[in-house]
């Protein structure tokens, strides 16, 4: 074997293969072969005495895979590191050479930004080595989160009977239940508003004499209603046109708010689905990565798909449709590795792939397809129009528009509001007044700030710098399987056990778990990838500061007290109480260790539900379940007796066999018959 690649997942490794010629063997990694050791000083696999060396260990159930790997690597000419182009993808490459005793001459680091055969082809003769800077980077992100990740959670599960802490993820909940206490903490404020309804249009009061106008309670909108007409006179009308441009590309968190917004997808779902997108579809005649990568912060896109989009709007939609390249905005915080998520190739349309794609892919694929293409889209154009209207030194005010060419929207208009609100024209009134068929008041009240959604917290965490691009789906799903917050109408409510948390650690960790520091911590993180910063003076500044905190913490923080069941202990006589152990919620006694009374879990006796007599044995046939839950018919002698079925049962007896009948779609047959058949 003359050269071996190597890549993280399965699935892009038979992509990738049929790409190149005979004299390549694609072999996975599947992810990580390594992590740190959970042994040393508090479990850490980490050596704090020792600047920080970290101690890594074949991940448990990868030795196999590890062992197949180094005989490759034996036999072959030339290794190609092809992990994912990232940070995380960099240490998976360099966990590789290190544990597979890969020489330096030997391998080369190849990174593919999107899987088609023409960027394949080309990246596998690129020269290049290990990125070290990247390497350290992601190293100390890992050390930093399990020391806090480690240290903390061990602390809220001794003392809260919190199951975790983290370093961004506590400051995410932080961030729920400070908006909650908020929410909570609010005292609506009423309002009132006056609306004029004519025939075509509603006005609404907003000033009076020229100066804004706030009504505060009833009285005072029924006073203003009494000085009113039902004559408004126009007095001014304003016509402007205005242009609306489309967003720029995808990146990894606006394809997350976008998906959970207009698709209803998880974070998590989002990313699942598009890494299948980016490693390769089956198309019956090609098999190819249908989106660049997907883990990103830039909007950058290639000038190479600029000029191929350009071509495809202007043979579909004309000249008049071709736009500009949008950048979006500028962000510290950026990275800017590599491009936006985009298709790979404007020509794959949606439509045409849709046969080979599952619904949510399809989905999916469609909305970065027309969010890629409308970003080169010439800009919608509207006209709109507001008048005003004056009524005893009252204005009211109506605001209409209408779409005079549609531009992007032309392919986005699904996944954007821009519905027009059409107006009369004024202008050709006979008449400057105007007759209202009525007057009305409406009562308000001031709302807090919503709860946050999946779409709006990954937004507010981009925004205040925490967290990057790949972490921000993984930050979520903990906080919900952790049972730190509950959903309630797709907004997070945090429970009791998320808020408890949250004052633990504030009580004490306030100066780590805060949103500046928490972002000064990336930012570091970045510096340390790109040669900025030293990695171990930066750990250093950390647990200098971290460790004092934590064993006051250790020492003074209250413990929660077990919850007390009522139950008296039959071995001592102490209360019983509620536990929390590895596998879940158990009642001890609250003498423990002088106790260790346990109570055993009674358990319940399942409900055997009767359908019908056996044919064969003559027994009950009852209602069973799968492993995985899906209900069937079966003897209650088995195994004696092996009758089963999936259609249940209706008692009767088929007059031809003597079989018994059952109920399929809404009808009844004899199975026995039907067979026979």
């Amino acid at each position: 074997m003359k050269n071996l690649v190597i890549v993280e997942s399965p699935a892009k490794s038979r992509t990738i293969e049929k790409y190149l010629a005979g004299d390549y063997k694609v072999v996975s990694s599947k992810g990580h072969i390594r992590d740190l050791a959970t042994t040393g000083k508090y479990g850490l696999g980490v050596d704090l005495e020792n600047d920080f060396k970290p101690n890594y260990v074949i991940i448990k159930g990868k030795n196999k895979d590890v062992k197949e790997l180094k005989k490759l690597v034996e036999s072959a000419d030339h290794i190609y590191l092809a992990t994912d182009p990232d940070r995380e993808g960099e240490i998976i490459s360099w966990h590789l050479k290190d544990e597979l005793k890969i020489p330096d001459d030997k391998y080369t680091r190849v990174t593919f930004r999107e899987i088609t055969k023409d960027v394949v082809l080309k990246s596998i003769k690129e020269e290049a080595k290990i990125d070290m800077d990247l390497v350290k980077g992601a190293e100390t992100r890992r050390i930093l989160d399990r020391i806090i990740g480690f240290r903390l959670s061990k602390l809220m599960q001794y003392k809260t009977g919190g199951k975790s802490a983290g370093r961004v993820q506590s400051v995410a909940l932080k961030l729920i239940v400070d908006r909650e206490r908020e929410i909570l903490a609010f005292i609506p404020k009423e309002y009132w508003t006056i609306e004029a309804d004519f025939k075509d249009f509603t006005a609404e009061l907003f000033k009076y004499k020229n100066e804004d106008i706030e009504i505060n309670n009833e009285a005072e909108a029924d006073a203003i209603i009494a000085k009113l007409t039902k004559s408004f006179t126009i007095k001014d009308i304003e016509e402007k046109d205005k242009k609306k441009q489309a967003r720029e590309v995808f990146k990894t968190s606006t394809l997350q708010q976008m998906a959970s917004t207009k698709l209803n997808f998880t974070a998590s779902k989002t990313m699942k689905i598009a890494q299948k997108l980016y490693e390769g579809v089956d198309l019956g005649n090609e098999y190819v990565g249908l989106i660049t990568y997907m883990r990103t912060d830039s909007v950058r896109i290639s000038d190479d798909f600029v000029k191929e989009a350009k071509g495809f709007i202007n043979g579909k939609y004309g000249s008049d449709y071709v736009g500009y390249v949008k950048t979006g905005k500028k962000n510290n915080n950026m990275q800017d590795g590599h491009e936006g998520i985009r298709p790979t190739s404007i020509n794959r349309t949606p439509e045409e792939v849709k046969p080979y794609l599952t619904n949510d892919e399809y989905k999916l694929y469609k909305l970065i397809y027309v969010r890629a293409l409308a970003s080169l889209m010439a800009d919608a154009k509207t006209k709109v129009t507001t008048v005003t209207f004056l009524n005893n030194d009252y204005l009211f005010k109506t605001t209409g528009s209408v779409l005079v060419f549609d531009g992007y929207l032309k392919v986005y208009k699904d996944y954007e509001d821009s519905e027009d609100k059409i107006l009369p024209d004024f202008k050709n009134y006979q008449s400057n007044v105007l007759v209202a068929d009525s007057i009305n008041k409406f009562q308000h009240f001031t709302k807090p700030a919503s709860r946050y959604t999946e779409s709006s917290l990954i937004k507010e965490l981009e925004s205040l710098g925490i967290g990057r691009p790949s972490t921000y789906a993984t930050i979520i799903s903990t906080l919900k399987n952790h049972d730190y917050v509950s959903l309630e109408d797709k907004k997070f409510v945090p429970t009791e056990m998320g808020m408890e948390t949250t004052d633990k650690l504030q009580e004490y960790f306030s100066d780590i778990i805060n949103v500046k520091y928490t972002a000064n911590m990336e930012s570091d993180l970045d510096d340390i990838a790109e040669a900025k910063k030293d990695n171990i003076k930066v750990l250093h500044e950390f647990y200098d500061k971290f460790a004092p905190i934590m064993d006051d913490a250790l020492k003074n923080m209250t413990k929660k007290a077990p919850v007390a069941t009522g139950e008296v202990c039959p071995d001592c006589g102490g209360d019983l109480v509620i536990r929390k152990g590895k596998y879940g919620e158990f009642v001890a006694c609250s003498n423990y260790p002088k106790c260790k009374y346990i109570k055993k879990e009674e358990k319940e006796a399942k409900e055997v539900v009767k359908v019908a007599e056996c044919p064969k044995c003559h027994k009950d046939i009852i209602e069973r379940k799968t492993k995985r839950g899906k209900i069937f018919y079966g003897c209650s002698g088995y195994p004696k007796c092996d009758y089963a079925t999936w259609n249940k049962p209706t008692g009767n007896i088929c007059f031809k066999c003597g079989g018994l009948l059952v109920d399929k779609n809404g009808s009844e047959i004899c199975e026995a018959c039907d067979k026979e058949k």
